[in-house]
């Protein structure tokens, strides 16, 4: 990968500079926290001004938003910047007090220019999404140029491209080489079938032609780093998961196998790691306000990030099994965020259509705690010997997505919820044929999961679910981009548990899901 001597755009080059010089366009940003909310439920005129002057790329909330602090600091951005997606606006507080682009996060460690920044981008929502990815390529020729912030490195063969021999010689061939990137927002991890594996790899169907049993082609997303103050299940997979050991362990490990494995640097020192993981475990983001809802704040409503700071966390907090301290049982409620809206009266705005449109979001809440649901045939629940190894089981959305106003799960729990099963691979997946060792059985799936980490056949297709607050900026969903949209996801849910919902019931979901 050749680098020009300049920029393809002024305006990269530009903002790149702009940030090397510690400059900015505009030091001043309209925020609006919860306190600041109309109490009456209307949409406040501060608001209505930050919402106005929300962006969307973050080379803009860099130019425009960085500044410096008292200690002379050049490279800051304030809490609360609102960045637009698709159906609002969301933002991210720290509670540092301000996002410190100094940080080892943002900073070129070695290797193939690659940073933390490059695949969790603050404006997508702390990964990558397509339409930033697409807008990257073609301001930097496909990666073939530096951008100044890094985000042009998440272009490289290692894991970047569908396969690491993939030809990039011409922005044509680029352009087709990072297809999974572009258009899903993928990242190829490679990994060997494990040698103590209870499986072989008898076949192999890549149409990229590399995959084979010293190195399977997994595409998957990008998890987001903010909010991890909820974690349980470092990795789609729980790779980085020490059993015993504090989450935050776990990402120092991570931090440094990231960098040694993504930017293909050498290992990065203990103070690096620690300031990559200080930085991420301050971060919380979630939506602030909702095109048709308006402010997720008003009324009584309990959205945006300062709330999730205050949330309790705990490994094991309303466990299915027992909460871990207190040992109550398992309270399917797990969202009360909107639970202001639920009356006619919290959800009260002079707009008709935001009436209903708060209404909608507090009835998908109220969905996703009770709407009964018959969990069967999902590994990792019917086949486990501490659920008894039940046929079917009664189940919410919460049964699996337990941790209050987090929406994970509080423990290491990885399932399969049929997401690989070769009937839904897709012509641009790779599919796996797996044979037990032991009885002969077959499978076929497009990602074995956790079993290519513990080498057992019952882990073939067990991912962990992730934090469900700000989902809004970051489609594609599931851990391979099987969901293009909110509303995709709740349709494969339907269809794949039988749930029955009505159009309403699922419009009602998405909003809700959509205002985390």
């Amino acid at each position: 990968m050749h680098k020009a001597a300049g920029m393809k755009s002024l305006a990269v080059v530009s903002l790149g500079l702009l940030w090397t010089a510690g400059g900015c366009l505009d030091t001043t940003a309209t925020v609006v926290s919860s306190d600041e909310a109309d109490e009456a439920g209307q949409t406040s005129e501060a608001e209505q001004a930050s919402v106005s002057d929300a962006d969307s790329d973050f080379e803009t909330v860099v130019a425009r938003r960085c500044g410096g602090g008292d200690d002379g600091s050049k490279n800051r951005l304030p809490n609360n910047v609102p960045v637009r997606d698709a159906t609002g606006t969301y933002t991210t507080v720290s509670t540092q007090g301000y996002i410190d682009l100094d940080n080892a996060f943002f900073q070129n460690l070695g290797g193939n220019g690659r940073r933390c920044v490059s695949c969790h981008v603050p404006t997508a929502g702390w990964t990558i999404t397509p339409s930033q990815l697409r807008a990257t390529f073609e301001e930097t020729d496909g990666g073939a140029w530096e951008d100044g912030l890094g985000l042009s490195a998440v272009f490289r063969t290692n894991d970047g491209s569908n396969s690491p021999r993939a030809d990039v010689s011409t922005k044509a061939k680029r352009r087709q080489a990072y297809s999974m990137l572009l258009d899903k927002g993928l990242v190829r991890i490679g990994l060997a079938v494990p040698a103590n594996a209870e499986f072989e790899l008898v076949a192999v169907d890549d149409p990229y032609h590399f995959a084979s049993a010293s190195e399977l082609s997994l595409f998957r997303r990008p998890l987001p780093i903010a909010n991890l103050k909820f974690d349980s299940t470092v990795m789609w997979d729980g790779r980085e998961v020490i059993a015993g050991a504090p989450v935050q362990q776990m990402l120092l490990n991570q931090s440094n196998d990231a960098v040694v494995g993504h930017a293909m640097a050498p290992s990065i020192s203990q103070a690096q790691r620690q300031s990559i993981v200080n930085f991420e475990l301050s971060l919380a983001s979630a939506q602030i306000s909702d095109d048709q809802a308006g402010s997720l704040y008003a009324g009584g409503a309990k959205g945006g990030p300062e709330a999730i700071h205050a949330q309790e966390f705990y490994i094991g907090i309303n466990d299915n099994f027992g909460d871990s301290k207190t040992h109550q049982a398992f309270n399917a409620i797990v969202f009360n965020l909107f639970d202001a809206w639920a009356s006619p009266s919290g959800a009260y705005d002079r707009n008709y259509a935001v009436n209903e449109a708060r209404r909608s979001i507090a009835r998908g809440q109220a969905l996703f705690n009770t709407r009964r649901i018959n969990i069967s045939g999902v590994s990792g629940i019917n086949d486990e010997a501490a659920f008894g190894k039940p046929a079917n089981v009664a189940g919410t959305c919460t049964t699996c997505h337990d941790t209050p106003n987090g929406g994970n799960h509080s423990v290491v729990a990885p399932l399969n919820i049929g997401l690989v099963d070769a009937s839904r691979r897709t012509a641009d997946m790779p599919l796996y044929t797996l044979k037990n060792k032991t009885t002969g059985q077959i499978v076929k799936v497009t990602d074995p999961g956790r079993a290519m980490i513990s080498g057992k056949w019952a882990h073939i297709g067990r991912f962990k679910g992730p934090m469900l607050r700000n989902l809004a900026p970051r489609a594609p969903y599931f851990h391979n981009g099987f969901a293009a949209d909110l509303a995709a996801v709740v349709d494969f849910y339907d269809e794949r548990f039988n749930a029955k919902f009505t159009k309403q019931e699922k419009a009602d979901l998405v909003a809700f899901l959509r205002s985390l």
